[in-house]
């Protein structure tokens, strides 16, 4: 049972009719949320402090003038709430229109970011596509910016300010600012110059919170126009030894994104450069695929893997014998899978009896 401490009583409140239990500091979203009712927010990340920005939460309170937001009003006991009638109905599809009048478009690719279809599927849930408010547009795209991982397409910029929030709250990089009001509100960095120069480390925390894909990721957008059906399948990055969880994208038997796990226990959806952009490796063109083997000429030659493995056995047999077991020496590659570096531990370890490995990615 959920109890109020000051006052020794269950804390209860009614939500849309029914009675419910709350914990003391839970905002009406949050009860909300865990009574699995619905309730459209567009600046709301739940890994960022409660901003109240864009009015789409906005619940009846019995009692209260006006509606409130509910990511922002604490539930107290006795409360009634409203989070569904025709007013709001009309005040959310109203905001929509708004902010489909204000963009270059609503409907991209999910290659962009992981919540880069939020605005898309609220405005269609709502059906937001009526074009009644036509006008000035906001937002300006930052197309001299060079960086090779995340496009600046500010077109598509609804003011959220989740990308900055999430880069300050986070990160700690505070990286990105809003500059100007209105219509020529702006995210941009010092100076606004270009993220490479600014204290941007990359991360692609901004990229996975957008909701419109104003902040697009540079890589993965490049398979846009491969044919095939964009899959996600979950794993662990291999890089170091956090345990991150991310969802790889594909199409076909192609690698063509990284997108971190929002419930990842280790990461709570954050992930380093590395995690985030550096797969490449995986399809690169000079990725060898035949064993190389050194011949009598000095130059290395394709060989079977039967002949690779037994050169490879012989050397360290041989290093073994001549120098003792201390001369050999194993680093693993944070690019490998996780079976291979725990493979190659016990090769060391079990092998040759000592502690003498390392991983390139550990520090």
């Amino acid at each position: 049972m959920i109890v109020d401490a000051t006052q020794g009583r269950a804390l209860r409140m009614t939500l849309d009719g029914e009675e419910v239990r709350f914990s003391d500091g839970e905002t009406i979203y949050e009860v909300a949320t865990r009574q699995h009712t619905p309730i459209p927010t567009l600046c709301y990340d739940p890994r960022l402090e409660p901003f109240g920005g864009c009015r789409m939460c906005v619940v009846e309170v019995e009692g209260a003038r006006t509606p409130v937001a509910s990511c922002t009003t604490p539930a107290t006991a006795g409360m009634v709430v409203r989070t569904k009638n025709v007013a709001l109905e009309k005040h959310r599809k109203t905001l929509l229109e708004l902010v489909v009048s204000e963009n270059r478009e609503v409907d991209v690719d999910p290659l962009r970011g992981y919540a880069s279809q939020e605005v898309a599927t609220l405005v269609d849930e709502y059906g937001a596509r009526t074009g009644r408010f036509q006008g000035q547009r906001s937002g300006t795209s930052n197309e001299t910016d060079d960086n090779p991982f995340i496009k600046r397409d500010y077109d598509l910029c609804i003011s959220c300010y989740r990308c900055v929030r999430v880069c300050a709250e986070q990160e700690g990089d505070h990286a990105i600012a809003v500059m100007n009001r209105g219509f020529q509100t702006q995210i941009t960095t010092e100076f606004n110059g270009r993220l490479k120069d600014s204290a941007c480390t990359f991360c692609g925390q901004c990229v996975q919170t957008c909701p419109t894909g104003a902040l697009g990721d540079i890589k993965a957008m490049r398979a846009e126009p491969l044919p095939g059906e964009l899959k996600k399948t979950r794993t662990i990055c291999p890089y170091c030894g956090v345990g991150c969880s991310v969802d790889l994208l594909t199409k076909g038997e192609r690698l063509v994104g990284v997108q971190p796990a929002m419930d990842g226990p280790a990461n709570k959806g954050a992930l380093c450069i590395k995690g985030q952009f550096a797969f490449d490796f995986v399809h690169h063109e000079e990725r060898l695929k035949t064993p190389l083997v050194r011949g009598d000429d000095g130059e290395l030659h394709e060989a079977s893997w039967d002949e690779a493995l037994d050169r490879a056995a012989d050397g360290f047999r041989r290093a073994r014998e001549e120098h003792g077991r201390y001369s050999i020496y194993g680093v693993a590659s944070g690019r490998a899978p996780h079976e291979a570096a725990y493979t190659m531990q016990k090769f060391i370890r079990a092998g040759f009896g000592t502690n003498y490995i390392d991983n390139c990615s550990r520090a």
